[in-house]
C-alpha cells in the first residue's frame, strides 16, 4: 500500500506514443530509483493527437490514445505490484473546443442557451454586435468569413446515421439548430425536384408537422431526427438537394442561402484574428481552442469530477495536481468541494495529496485552501537558483545588460509595457467585457452614472497595469484583509498616474473590486453585476500577468536567463544564505508537504541548462569579454536591411546564454542547430518586439534562422566555435557542480521533491516542446543497474555521460526512504558555518524527535575550480559547520570541517542524533 503523502514524485508526460502501457514498463525502474509516486500528465480524453493532454474534451472517460480504461487498469496493476502511488494532473478550468470531439460544446452550438451544458461555459451571449439573437463567436476561420463562404470552405452536410445537419469548416463541425431543419428540408426537396417522390413527400410532411417558434424543441428533436434517418431514400434526396446550399463565387443564390442559414444559428463564424477583440467566451489565456469551464456550477463540478471520485473510491488514485487554479472563479469554494468529494469517496482515514499549480510573485504568500498541501514548487525552484547565483556577479551583469539594451536593469517597466500591449491585442475582448460590465454598474445609480465608459476603461486599465501579482481571492462574502490591502495599494498606484479629474472614479472602482458597493447604507447597485465584476476581474488579471510576464517580459529581459523562470524574478539580486534559511524555516512550518520542482513541462529551460547559465554570475568579467569578442566575430552573419538587424543586440545576447546552457558535451550536430532555431523562433515571437505570433516578421525571423545556422557552421565560424567550446567546457563543469547542489537541496529541504521525466541524466533541454522529447528510459535503467555501489571518483571523471547525476539522485532518494519521518515531517534548523569560505556553504539539519540529518551543500565554485577548469578537491576549503547538539559516527567534535564532509563531492548528508528531542512541527495533512 503506497503512502498517502509521497516521499518523491516522478512526472511522466503521456502521449499517444507513450501511453499507459509504456508508462507501466517504467514503473520497476522508478521503484528502483526511489520514487514513491508516479505523477502523470492529464489522463482524461483529450483532443486527438494532443501532446500534453490539457485540451480535455471529455472528463468522463480515459484518453483512448493513451490506452483507454483497459490500459489505465494495467498501469494501476503495475503501480500496485511495486507499491507506488499515483498522482494525476487534472484540468478543472477549461476544455478543448471547436473541431468535432467535445460533446458538451457541440450541444451548446446546436441548442444555444437552451442546452443543459450552456451553464458550464462562461459565455456572454448578448455581446455579439449587429446581431438580433445571442450567440457565441467562433474564431476558427483562416481567412475572412466572406472568403471562406464564397470559396466553398464552409459546407452543409447531412449525417444519415444521426439524422442531423451540420455545417463543416474543414475539421470543425458546426451543428445546425433543429429549429431550422424544416426550412432546410423544404429547400432540399425543391432543389432535388423530389416533391412528387415518396421520400420527398415524407420529408415535406415531417417538416410541416413542426411549425412555430423554436420547433422542433429539445424534447421533440430526437424523435424528429429518428424519423428523418428512417425515411427510405431520404439520404439520396438530401444529397442532391444540398446543392441549394453549396456556396461558391459563381453561385450567388446558394452562397446567400448558406449565409442566411448560418446567421440564424447559435454561433457566428469569424476570422481567427477577431478573437482578440470580439470573442465572448472565457478562454485559457488567449487560446481560442480552450474554453473556460464554470466549475462553480455544482452540476458541472459533479460531472467533470465523476471519474476522479471513482478512482479515489477504488484506491487507484492517491493525489491530484490542480492545473491553473487561478483560472477558477472561486478557488476556495472549489477546493472545499474537492475535499468533500474525496472524503465521500475514501472517508477520513487517510489524507489525499493535493497540490495546486500556483505561480507566486516575489514576497507573495500562498493562501490556505481546504485540503491543499502546497504548490507544484515553482517558488522553491527559484529560491534554490537565487541562493546559488553570485550576488556580486549579478551587479556586474546589471551593467552588462545596461550597455547591451540601453535600458536600466529593472523588470517593472518591461512588465508594464507588456501588459499594455496584451490589453490592446491578445486579451482586448475579455477586457471589453469587464469595462462594459463596470459601466453598467455605474449607470445603475444616479450617483455614479456620470462616470463615462471611456473614463472607467482607462481607470481599470491603470489598475490592471499596476496590479503586482496574478490575482486576489475574493469570495461572495468579500475580500480578506490581505486582498483588501492589495487592492487599496494598487488603486493608489493607479491614481498616481491619473491626469484627468478624479471626482471619485477610483473610489468607485475600488468599491466595485472589493464589493463594498453592496454594503448596507450605500447607494443601491445591482448585486449580481457587482459580484460578477469583482470575481471576473480575478480571473482576468492572472492571464494578463502570465502573458505579460512569463510570455513576454521573460523573452525581452535577458540579464541572466537562469533567473527568467516561471514564478521567478529576472531582476533578482540573489538570495543570501540567512534569507534562504528563513524561507525554509517558514516552509517547514506552513507548507512542509508541497512539491519542490527544479524542472517541469512548463519551465523555460532544463534544470541543468539553468544551472550552467547561473554559473555565469561567478565569471561575469570573462563572460562579458567573451560576448564582446563573439559579437565582433559574428557581425558578418547579421541580417541588415535598412533599420532591421536580425538578431537584435539583446536577442543575440540571449542566444549566447542559450547556447552555453544547452551545449551538448559531444558538440553540436544538425539536430542541435534545428533545436536552437526552433527555440529562437518561439522566443522572438513571444518577446513581441521585432516579430510576434499575431504579426510574424518574415525577414527578421529568416535573419535569425540564418544567423544561427552560420554561427554554428564550422566552415564559416570556426574561431567563434572554438572560443564557445572552450568556455562551454568550463561553464559545463561549474554547471554540473551547481546541478548537484541544486539536486541535493531539492531532495533534503522541506517539501516533496519532484523529478521531471529524464532529468536524472543531465537536462539541457529548452522550453516546450523541446523539453517534451521522448526519454530513453532503457538507457537510464541499464545505467542504474550497474550503480549499486557507485565509485564517485570514477563517476566524476565520466560526468558528461550523466551517470553521476543518476547515482546521486538514487543516493538521495535512498536516504529519504530510509529516513521518511525526518524528511517528510522534520523541522528545519539552520547550522552556523565559520571560516573564510563560509559564504560558500549552505548547512542545515532536518530533525524529528531525536533523529536528524545534517545537510551540507556548497555553492559558487569558480574560486575552487580555476573558474571551471578543474574539478574541486576541497582540501583547502576553509569552512567548518557548527554541529553542537548533534552526534554521529565519526564526528567527535562540535565542528564539522567542510573539507572532511565533501571529499570528492560538493554535498554531504550525515545521519545524526540530537542531544534532546526536537518538538514536532505541525503538518498540514487534511484530506
Amino acid at each position: 500500500m503506497p503512502s498517502a503523502i509521497p516521499l518523491a514524485t516522478y512526472r511522466l508526460q503521456l502521449t499517444a506514443d507513450f501511453g499507459f502501457d509504456k508508462a507501466a514498463t517504467v514503473v520497476p525502474y522508478l521503484k528502483a530509483l526511489g520514487i514513491t509516486h508516479l505523477y502523470a500528465s492529464p489522463v482524461m480524453k483529450a483532443r486527438k493527437g494532443s501532446t500534453h493532454g490539457y485540451d480535455t474534451v471529455d472528463h468522463s472517460q480515459f484518453n483512448p490514445e493513451l490506452g483507454g480504461e483497459a490500459g489505465f487498469a494495467r498501469l494501476s496493476e503495475a503501480l500496485a505490484r511495486h507499491d507506488l502511488g499515483l498522482i494525476i494532473d487534472f484540468v478543472p478550468n477549461h476544455v478543448g473546443v471547436h473541431f468535432s470531439d467535445n460533446p458538451w460544446w457541440l450541444d451548446v452550438l446546436e441548442w444555444g442557451q437552451a442546452s443543459p451544458h450552456a451553464v458550464s461555459f462562461d459565455i456572454d451571449w448578448d455581446q455579439l454586435a449587429f446581431r438580433a439573437r445571442g450567440g457565441v463567436l467562433l474564431p476558427i476561420l483562416g481567412v475572412s468569413y466572406g472568403e471562406a463562404l464564397e470559396g466553398g470552405d464552409i459546407q452543409l452536410r447531412y449525417d444519415a446515421d444521426e439524422g442531423s445537419f451540420s455545417a463543416w469548416y474543414f475539421e470543425h463541425r458546426l451543428p445546425i439548430a433543429p429549429e431550422r431543419y424544416g426550412e432546410i428540408l423544404r429547400m432540399i426537396v425543391k432543389e432535388a425536384d423530389a416533391a412528387e417522390t415518396e421520400a420527398g413527400r415524407r420529408l415535406l410532411s415531417l417538416a410541416a408537422r413542426y411549425t412555430g417558434l423554436r420547433r422542433p424543441n429539445r424534447k421533440e428533436a430526437p424523435a424528429f431526427k429518428t424519423e428523418l434517418k428512417d425515411i427510405a431514400e431520404a439520404a439520396d434526396v438530401i444529397s442532391h438537394g444540398l446543392a441549394a446550399y453549396r456556396a461558391g463565387r459563381d453561385r450567388p443564390a446558394q452562397t446567400l442561402a448558406l449565409h442566411h442559414l448560418l446567421e440564424r444559428q447559435n454561433y457566428k463564424l469569424g476570422h481567427w484574428r477577431l478573437a482578440s477583440s470580439d470573442i465572448n467566451y472565457r478562454r485559457f489565456f488567449d487560446v481560442n481552442g480552450l474554453a473556460g469551464l464554470r466549475v462553480e456550477d455544482a452540476s458541472t463540478f459533479a460531472a467533470t469530477h465523476r471519474l476522479v471520485k471513482q478512482l479515489v473510491s477504488e484506491g487507484r488514485l492517491q493525489g491530484i495536481r490542480l492545473d491553473h487554479i487561478d483560472g477558477l472563479r472561486d478557488p476556495a469554494q472549489y477546493c472545499q468541494r474537492l475535499r468533500r468529494l474525496v472524503r465521500d469517496a475514501q472517508g477520513n482515514a487517510n489524507p489525499f495529496y493535493t497540490v495546486i499549480e500556483k505561480i507566486l510573485c516575489e514576497h507573495e504568500r500562498l493562501p490556505h485552501f481546504a485540503g491543499v498541501q502546497g504548490t507544484t514548487g515553482y517558488e522553491w525552484m527559484n529560491a534554490i537558483t537565487q541562493v546559488l547565483v553570485d550576488a556580486k556577479g549579478l551587479e556586474a551583469l546589471d551593467e552588462t545588460w545596461r550597455q547591451i539594451s540601453n535600458r536600466p536593469p529593472r523588470l517593472a517597466p518591461y512588465v508594464k509595457e507588456a501588459k499594455r500591449r496584451v490589453l490592446e491585442t491578445l486579451l482586448t475582448s475579455e477586457f471589453t467585457v469587464l469595462t462594459r460590465l463596470l459601466a453598467r454598474i455605474a449607470n445603475g445609480h444616479y450617483s455614479t452614472r456620470d462616470f463615462s465608459a471611456d473614463s472607467l476603461r482607462q481607470a481599470l486599465e491603470l489598475y490592471v497595469l499596476h496590479f503586482p501579482v496574478y490575482r486576489t481571492y475574493l469570495t461572495h462574502s468579500g475580500p480578506t484583509a490581505l486582498d483588501r490591502k492589495l487592492i487599496d495599494d494598487t488603486i493608489a498606484r493607479a491614481r498616481a498616474e491619473w491626469f484627468a479629474a478624479d471626482e471619485g472614479i477610483f473610489d468607485f472602482l475600488r468599491d466595485a473590486l472589493t464589493m463594498d458597493l453592496l454594503k448596507p447604507g450605500r447607494p443601491p447597485h445591482s448585486a449580481p453585476r457587482v459580484r460578477r465584476f469583482a470575481l471576473k476581474v480575478q480571473q482576468f488579471t492572472g492571464p494578463v500577468m502570465a502573458k505579460s510576464l512569463e510570455d513576454t517580459a521573460f523573452y525581452q529581459f535577458h540579464r541572466l536567463l537562469a533567473l527568467n523562470e516561471v514564478g521567478g524574478d529576472p531582476a533578482s539580486k540573489g538570495l543570501t544564505i540567512p534569507a534562504f534559511h528563513e524561507a525554509m524555516r517558514a516552509r517547514a512550518r506552513e507548507w512542509p508537504l508541497g512539491m519542490t520542482a527544479t524542472a517541469t513541462h512548463d519551465t523555460k529551460r532544463g534544470e541543468d541548462a539553468r544551472a550552467r547559465i547561473a554559473a555565469l554570475s561567478e565569471i561575469p568579467g570573462e563572460w562579458t569579454s567573451a560576448v564582446a569578442r563573439w559579437k565582433v566575430l559574428n557581425a558578418p552573419h547579421l541580417a541588415l536591411h535598412g533599420h532591421l538587424r536580425a538578431p537584435s543586440a539583446t536577442f543575440e545576447y540571449m542566444l549566447y546564454q542559450t547556447l552555453l546552457g544547452a551545449w551538448p558535451p559531444e558538440g553540436p550536430d544538425a539536430a542541435f542547430v534545428e533545436r536552437i532555431q526552433a527555440y529562437a523562433l518561439k522566443a522572438a515571437r513571444e518577446g513581441k518586439e521585432e516579430t510576434s505570433w499575431l504579426n510574424p516578421h518574415e525577414a527578421y525571423e529568416s535573419g535569425i534562422k540564418d544567423f544561427i545556422a552560420k554561427i554554428l557552421d564550422p566552415t564559416l565560424s570556426g574561431e567563434f566555435l572554438d572560443a564557445l567550446q572552450t568556455l562551454a567546457r568550463r561553464v559545463a563543469l561549474l554547471g554540473a557542480l551547481n546541478s548537484l547542489s541544486q539536486l541535493t537541496l531539492k531532495a533534503t529541504l522541506p517539501g516533496v521533491p519532484d523529478f521531471y521525466q529524464g532529468t536524472e541524466f543531465w537536462d539541457l533541454s529548452l522550453v516546450d516542446p523541446d523539453n517534451r522529447r521522448p526519454v530513453d528510459f532503457a538507457a537510464r535503467e541499464a545505467a542504474l543497474g550497474v550503480l549499486d555501489d557507485p565509485d564517485w571518483h570514477d563517476l566524476v571523471k565520466s560526468r558528461p555521460d550523466g551517470r553521476l547525476k543518476l547515482a546521486w539522485t538514487r543516493h538521495l532518494l535512498k536516504l529519504r526512504n530510509g529516513l521518511p519521518d525526518i524528511f517528510a515531517q522534520g523541522d528545519y534548523q539552520p547550522l552556523d558555518v565559520q571560516g573564510a569560505h563560509a559564504d560558500h556553504v549552505i548547512a542545515f539539519a532536518r530533525r524529528r524527535g531525536r533523529a536528524a540529518a545534517i545537510v551540507v551543500v556548497a555553492r559558487q565554485f569558480a574560486a575552487f575550480t580555476q573558474a571551471g577548469r578543474e574539478w574541486p578537491t576541497f582540501e583547502g576549503f576553509d569552512a567548518a559547520v557548527d554541529i553542537s547538539g548533534y552526534t554521529a559516527p565519526g564526528l567527535a567534535r562540535n565542528q564539522l570541517p567542510v573539507a572532511q564532509a565533501f571529499r570528492d563531492f560538493p554535498a554531504a548528508i550525515i545521519e545524526a542524533r540530537t542531544a534532546s528531542a526536537a518538538k514536532p512541527s505541525r503538518q498540514r495533512l487534511s484530506a
